[in-house]
């Protein structure tokens, strides 16, 4: 058994942290010095912040380009607004290419333009217009089936050529002016119109039987080339016959719109109208 008064184990030996002598520093335990903050660092009032102020002078400045940049825009809408204004006068209509919608190439709005009485006659010689188009595009159908099958390359041009200049043709001559008589009421556009729209009926019968004069031969696809093919080629044939079919419901079309338009154009009075303005020009054509 060990002693009463044995030596506590936390005791230290010779240990005085009061005595005179330097004790040695530990090498590891040193802490790197911190480095030197600049002057002024906890200083927050020696720092500056340069913040650019638009002086009293720069704002009035800018005020005044604000307010010559906006007298001259004033200055654009008045005299555009005027122009406009002459342009209507004048009777020019500046119009927007709206139609057909995926690619706009004509400016078309019945709905917003002709009087409502008269939508359904204009909407009715637009539907004739469109069949014009399906006639010669299916021509053109028929006369490639007859080149493939050996009739030469010449009636297919002119097929082609039927296409690019009957279409447009059509438009110019007897539908743009059928829509501005119907929205201006004006009598002349209204003898433009049955002139051409005549001829245009002339051209659908003619087609609708395609004689092999003037035009050659199968360029047009009527009855008469119809049975002249269908010997050779049943396809062909029924192409052709097809073809027939559309013209005769172009003619039978184009019939109707002339009838309902000629009776507006006599119930309105807009025929003695004409007959008045062709009188005077006669008379200022004499003089």
């Amino acid at each position: 058994m060990a002693g009463r008064y044995d030596r506590n184990p936390f005791d230290e030996d010779d240990v005085n942290p009061f005595a005179g002598g330097s004790v040695p520093p530990a090498s590891n335990s040193r802490m790197p010095p911190l480095p030197h903050e600049p002057a002024g660092f906890y200083n927050d009032r020696g720092a500056t912040v340069d913040i650019p102020l638009d002086s009293t002078k720069d704002m009035n400045k800018k005020e005044k380009e604000l307010q010559a940049k906006e007298a001259e825009l004033n200055k654009r809408e008045r005299e555009l607004k005027r122009k406009e204004e002459a342009a209507a006068r004048a009777g020019i209509v500046i119009e927007d290419k709206n139609w057909p919608p995926f690619m706009p190439i004509i400016h078309h709005d019945i709905s917003n333009e002709i009087p409502v009485h008269l939508q359904r006659m204009q909407y009715l010689a637009f539907s004739s217009l469109l069949g014009l188009t399906a006639c010669l595009f299916w021509n053109i159908i028929a006369t490639t089936a007859a080149w493939i099958k050996g009739e030469g390359v010449m009636i297919w041009l002119l097929a082609i050529i039927y296409f690019i200049s009957g279409v447009p043709g059509a438009y110019v001559l007897w539908y743009r002016p059928l829509y501005n008589a119907m929205r201006t009421e004006s009598a002349l556009k209204f003898g433009w119109f049955f002139l051409f729209y005549l001829l245009h009926i002339l051209f659908c019968v003619w087609s609708a039987v395609a004689p092999p004069f003037p035009f050659k031969g199968k360029s047009l696809a009527g009855i008469l080339p119809a049975i002249d093919v269908i010997g050779r080629s049943a396809i062909v044939g029924i192409f052709y016959f097809i073809g027939f079919g559309l013209f005769c419901l172009e003619s039978l079309l184009s019939i109707a719109v002339i009838q309902q338009v000629y009776m507006y154009f006599r119930g309105s009075g807009k025929e003695a109208e004409m007959k008045r303005e062709a009188a005077r020009g006669a008379l200022r054509n004499a003089f």
